[in-house]
C-alpha cells in the first residue's frame, strides 16, 4: 500500500485529492493547523463529511514549525508528498503581502529540506499557479511562457517553483510541478466569484427573489473542475520523470456565462437578479490567462472530463442542498 502526505488537506484540493487517493487504496496522511483539526473533529465546518477525514491520519503540524515537520518526516516514510498548502493573499497592494511571500517560500523550503534529509526518494508534487504568469504577453500559456507575476501570491508561488526546480536538478529528487489554472467545485470558499454566484442563485431560487452585485461581467477566466485537477496531480507524481505541466481547460468563459449557467439551472433569468457594481471592477488583462495543456495530455494522457456547465450545475445543486439542510 502506498502512503501519501498531503499538506493543506482541509482545503478544496486537499479534500478531493484525499478522496481520490483513498479510492486508489492509498494510506493518506495530512497536515493541518490545530484549528483546522478542531473544526473537523467538532464537525463545525460546513458540509465537511468527517468520515472522509476519519479514514486519513491527520497531523497537527504547521508548515512553519520546522522541528515538528522534521519529526514527522523523520519518523514516517512516505511514497508521495503533495504540497498544496499556501497562504493566498488577495489584496491590492503588493506591500501588504509580506506574510504571504514569507510563509509560502519558507514552508516549501522546510518541506523539501526535510524530505531531502530523511527520505529523498519520496516523490514530491508542488502546486504551482497560473498567477506565476501574471500578465503574460501571449495566450494560451505553455510551460515555456515567461513568468511575470504581479501579486504577492504569484511571486511566492514562483519562488517556490524555483526552489522545487533546484532540489530536482541539484539533488536528483523527483519533484513535479502542476501549474494549475482556476479550478472550482462545490467546496470552493464563498468569497470566490464562482461560489458567490452559485450560492446566490441557490438562495434567490429558494427565497423567491433577491439581488446579487458583481463587477465586470465580461471578465473571462479559464475555469476547470477541481476533482479533474487532482487527477492531474496524481498523474504528475506518477509520471516516469519529474517535469512541469500546465493544467488547464484552454477554454475561456465570462462571468456573464457563469451567471447564465447558474441561474438558468434553477429556472431563473440572471439578468433580473444580477446588478453591476463598479466598486467590484478589477483591471482586465489585455492578454487573458488561459492555459495550453497539450503537454500533460500528450505525456500522461490527462484531460478534463467535466464541462463548464456541468461544474456550475453541480455547484448550484450543492448550495441548494446546503440551504435546505440549514448549513449554508
Amino acid at each position: 500500500m502506498k502512503r501519501a502526505l498531503i499538506t493543506g488537506i482541509t482545503g478544496q484540493d486537499g479534500f478531493y485529492l484525499a478522496e481520490h487517493l483513498l479510492g486508489l487504496g492509498y494510506e493518506v496522511h495530512g497536515l493541518a493547523r490545530q484549528t483546522g483539526l478542531e473544526h473537523i473533529r467538532g464537525n463545525l465546518l460546513q458540509d465537511v463529511p468527517p468520515e472522509l477525514y476519519e479514514r486519513c491520519r491527520l497531523h497537527a503540524v504547521n508548515l512553519d514549525n520546522f522541528p515538528g515537520l522534521y519529526r514527522l518526516i523523520s519518523h514516517t516514510q512516505f511514497d508521495e508528498c503533495y504540497h498544496l498548502a499556501a497562504s493566498s493573499f488577495v489584496g491590492e497592494r503588493l506591500a501588504d503581502g509580506y506574510q504571504t511571500i514569507q510563509n509560502n517560500i519558507a514552508s516549501t523550503h522546510y518541506l523539501l529540506a526535510a524530505l531531502l534529509e530523511f527520505q529523498p526518494g519520496c516523490r514530491f508534487y508542488f502546486a504551482g499557479s497560473s498567477e506565476m504568469f501574471g500578465r503574460p504577453a501571449t495566450a494560451p500559456q505553455t510551460e515555456e511562457t515567461p513568468f511575470m507575476p504581479r501579486s504577492a501570491y504569484g511571486i511566492s508561488k514562483l519562488a517556490g517553483y524555483h526552489l522545487v526546480r533546484n532540489y530536482r536538478e541539484a539533488h536528483g529528487m523527483f519533484c513535479g510541478v502542476g501549474i494549475l489554472y482556476n479550478h472550482e467545485s462545490p467546496r470552493r470558499r464563498p468569497e470566490f466569484v464562482t461560489r458567490k454566484i452559485s450560492l446566490a442563485a441557490a438562495r434567490i431560487s429558494q427565497a423567491g427573489g433577491g439581488k446579487l452585485q458583481l463587477g465586470n461581467l465580461k471578465a473571462r477566466r479559464d475555469w476547470g473542475y477541481a476533482p479533474d485537477y487532482v487527477r492531474a496531480m496524481h498523474a504528475i507524481v506518477n509520471h516516469d520523470r519529474p517535469e512541469d505541466f500546465v493544467v488547464a481547460t484552454g477554454v475561456l468563459h465570462s462571468v456573464e456565462e457563469l451567471c447564465e449557467a447558474a441561474f438558468s439551472h434553477v429556472g431563473l433569468d440572471w439578468r433580473e437578479h444580477v446588478e453591476v457594481n463598479k466598486d467590484f471592477y478589477r483591471d482586465e488583462e489585455a492578454v487573458p490567462l488561459t492555459g495550453c495543456s497539450a503537454k500533460i495530455e500528450r505525456e500522461v494522457g490527462w484531460r478534463p472530463r467535466t464541462t463548464f456547465e456541468e461544474m456550475v450545475h453541480q455547484m448550484v445543486e450543492a448550495d441548494v442542498a446546503r440551504l435546505k439542510a440549514g448549513v449554508a
